[in-house]
């Protein structure tokens, strides 16, 4: 099986669904990794590993550790810039040219024939505008393509047991709950890879409990899919006709089927 995967950030593709990813690999997937931008607007850590302008090369070579770590394929970034987060926080999404950008994610899977796309769910799982509008494209893109194109998912689908509800995106109902633990291992040193993040990563954690996480600490061992296309309509993913991707994962014996 083929699998495409598209996000918006260096780091997105491991905390978001890394152990999903690794577990496909381990199952026999080739899975291929597409990054829209460089990262080059956000942190550099703290302290900062390098300056704001180096910023972008080093996320990059991060990311290329993390899809080594998760057994990926191969990396394509597609050459976007990653706006600066603005003083109070706040994030922007990467290219206004929706359509633009929606061609070349068609170009892309015209040329590549995936059978399989993960990408951002539909509310970006905390709301941001990069990861809104990734799915987006996406989306388009599948309209275009129409009856060629591939079966498409949401990472970080919304389950009662979600580890970090914040992650969740609301309005995409988990069609799959997959216990990563077995390539926990994976996931951590794919996050691990991505050290100007660290600092982001273990934040909200640290000030919850009140003291200083380590990056370990934060990786989930819970993680979830959402299949958007062919829409889920309760057919064909009852354990006797699974949808095929959700076929590999089950055949892992980590994941199980949503009610």
């Amino acid at each position: 099986m083929k699998i495409l995967v598209f996000f918006a950030h260096p780091d997105d593709e491991t905390m978001l669904a890394g152990g999903t990813l690794a577990l496909l690999d381990r199952q026999g997937a080739q899975v291929h990794y597409y990054c829209a931008t460089h990262g080059e607007g956000g942190e550099a850590g703290e302290p900062p590993l390098c300056s704001q302008a180096q910023l972008g090369r080093l996320r990059s070579q991060e990311a290329t550790c993390a899809v080594r770590a998760l057994g990926g394929k191969s990396l394509t970034f597609l050459g976007y810039i990653d706006p600066l987060v603005g003083g109070d926080g706040e994030l922007g999404a990467y290219t206004h040219d929706l359509t633009g950008l929606s061609q070349q994610i068609a170009d892309i899977l015209s040329q590549q024939k995936p059978d399989a796309v993960l990408t951002h769910g539909s509310n970006g799982e905390y709301g941001h505008p990069g990861h809104i509008l990734t799915n987006q494209a996406l989306l388009e893109a599948i309209k275009y393509l129409g009856k060629k194109s591939p079966a498409v998912y949401y990472v970080q689908a919304a389950f009662p047991e979600h580890p970090k509800p914040r992650l969740a995106n609301k309005d995409n109902p988990a069609h799959i709950i997959i216990d990563i633990t077995s390539v926990l291992e994976q996931k951590t040193q794919a996050a691990l890879c991505h050290r100007t993040q660290h600092a982001l990563f273990i934040r909200r954690t640290s000030e919850r409990v009140g003291h200083k996480v380590t990056v370990p600490e934060v990786v989930t061992r819970l993680e979830s899919l959402h299949r958007a296309y062919p829409e889920y309509d309760g057919g064909g993913l009852q354990p006797s006709t699974p949808d095929p991707l959700f076929a590999l994962l089950l055949s892992s014996g980590a994941a199980k089927l949503c009610p």
